[in-house]
C-alpha cells in the first residue's frame, strides 16, 4: 500500500500474475483456486489482468501499461495534496488564532506560573513536550514508576523521537528492582532516551530545551511552579547536569532480559566490601533494608561466611580495597 492509497502487489499477486504468464498468459476463471481469488481481485484492480466474459477468463496484460496508468494518478494525487499542503495554514488559521488566544498565564508573577491540579500539570507538560521536543531533562525521583502513566510515557517518547528529541531521566537506584519500569527504561531507550539512576536524593523536576522548566511549588509535588525566566531555566538545568554527572548508567535492556547478576546486586557487593553495614547501603543505594539483607544473604552464601564481619573481610581481601 503506497501512502496515496494505491494497493500495490503482495506476494500472493505476484505469484499468481507469474503462473498465468506461465500457462501462456490467460486463465480460466474455474481455473483460479479459492485461495488465489484475493490475489486475482488484486490483479484485476490494478490493471494487470483484464476478464475476459465471453470466456469466462482472465487476460494478463503489459505491466507497463498498468505502471503508467497508476504513475499518472500518483502524480495528480501528489499535485493536488501539495496544493493542500499549501492552503493548510490559511486552513487551520482560526483553531491557531483561537489556540493562541487561551489564556496561559492563570496568575503568578513574569518568569513563574503555578499549577495546583494534577490534571492541569500533565496537561501543561504535555503542551511543553509538543513546543521543545528538542531536548528534554527529567528528574523523577520515587523509586519505580507508576505502572498506570507509563503507557502515556512511552507514548510521548515514540512522539519525541519522532520530531528528532532526546530525552534524558533520573531516577532512583530502587527502579532497577522494578520489572514494568526496568521494561519502560529498557523500550525507550532505541527512542532516544537515556535514562540513569541515582544513589544520593533529589527532587523532581523537567526542564525543556533549556527554556522552560518545571519544578515543585510545595513538597508534596501537589503543585507546580512553571519557569521560564531564563537566569532561573539555567540554574535549573545546571543541577540537573551536575546530578547527570554523578548518576549510574544501567544497561536496561539486559536487566530487561533478566541477566543473572543485576547492578543492584553488584553495588551491594561493592559497598560491603567498602565496610558500610547494611543500613548504610539502603540508604545509600536508595532500597529497602530487608531488600538489601537478601542481597548479602547471596553473598554470604556466595563466600560461605557466617557473619556480616566475616563476609566484608573476605570481600575485601578478595577485591583487594
Amino acid at each position: 500500500m503506497t501512502d496515496l492509497g494505491f494497493a500495490m502487489p503482495d506476494d500472493d499477486a505476484r505469484a499468481l500474475y507469474l503462473a498465468i504468464l506461465r500457462e501462456g498468459g490467460w486463465v480460466r476463471s474455474v481455473e483460479v483456486a479459492a485461495a488465489d481469488r484475493p490475489a486475482l481481485r488484486r490483479l484485476v484492480e490494478l490493471g494487470l489482468l483484464v476478464p475476459q466474459l465471453q470466456d469466462a477468463a482472465y487476460s494478463a496484460v503489459d505491466p507497463r501499461a498498468a505502471t503508467e496508468r497508476i504513475g499518472a494518478e500518483i502524480r495528480r494525487q501528489s499535485a493536488r495534496l501539495l496544493v493542500e499542503a499549501e492552503q493548510l495554514p490559511e486552513l487551520m488559521g482560526e483553531l491557531t488564532r483561537a489556540y493562541d488566544a487561551t489564556p496561559k498565564h492563570r496568575n503568578g508573577t513574569a518568569g513563574v506560573r503555578y499549577l495546583t491540579a494534577k490534571e492541569d500539570i500533565r496537561h501543561e507538560i504535555e503542551l511543553l513536550a509538543q513546543e521543545f521536543p528538542g531536548e528534554t531533562m527529567t528528574a523523577q525521583p520515587g523509586g519505580p514508576r507508576p505502572a498506570e502513566l507509563l503507557p502515556d510515557s512511552l507514548d510521548r517518547a515514540r512522539r519525541v523521537h519522532e520530531r528528532g528529541g532526546t530525552v534524558r531521566s533520573l531516577y532512583e537506584a530502587s527502579a532497577k528492582l522494578d520489572p514494568l519500569t526496568v521494561r519502560f527504561a529498557a523500550d525507550v531507550t532505541p527512542l532516544g532516551c537515556t535514562t540513569r539512576v541515582l544513589t544520593v536524593p533529589f527532587k523532581r523536576f523537567l526542564v525543556f530545551e533549556r527554556t522552560v522548566a518545571v519544578i515543585p511549588a510545595d513538597p508534596g509535588y501537589a503543585s507546580a511552579a512553571v519557569v521560564d525566566d531564563p537566569a532561573m531555566v539555567a540554574f535549573v538545568a545546571d543541577t540537573f547536569e551536575q546530578l547527570w554527572q554523578h548518576a549510574e548508567g544501567v544497561n536496561w535492556a539486559a536487566l530487561a532480559a533478566g541477566s543473572p547478576e543485576s547492578p543492584v546486586h553488584e553495588q551491594v557487593s561493592r559497598l560491603l566490601a567498602r565496610g558500610l553495614t547494611q543500613r548504610a547501603i539502603a540508604t545509600r543505594l536508595g532500597l529497602g533494608e530487608r531488600t538489601v539483607a537478601g542481597h548479602i544473604a547471596r553473598l554470604r552464601e556466595q563466600y560461605d561466611a557466617e557473619t556480616l564481619f566475616q563476609l566484608g573481610w573476605q570481600m575485601r581481601g578478595d577485591r583487594h580495597v
